[in-house]
């Protein structure tokens, strides 16, 4: 994605197994759960797979 989006964002990875308290805290039931963040605010979630364009589709409509 970074070909696509370059700097404009970051993209973090948690294993959610490892760090059940991060888990908890944005109340993620299921994997994979992505969250997008803008302004330390969260805009956007979703549980289940996403294609890598259907991710950068919702990437820009916030960016």
């Amino acid at each position: 994605m970074k070909d696509e989006l370059g700097d404009s964002i970051s993209v973090i990875k948690i294993d959610v197994d490892k760090n059940q308290a991060i888990a908890a805290q944005f109340q993620v039931r299921g994997v994979p759960t992505m969250l997008l963040f803008k302004n330390g605010k969260q805009v956007w979630r979703q549980s289940g797979v996403l294609s890598k364009n259907d991710l950068i589709s919702v990437i820009r409509q916030y960016s």
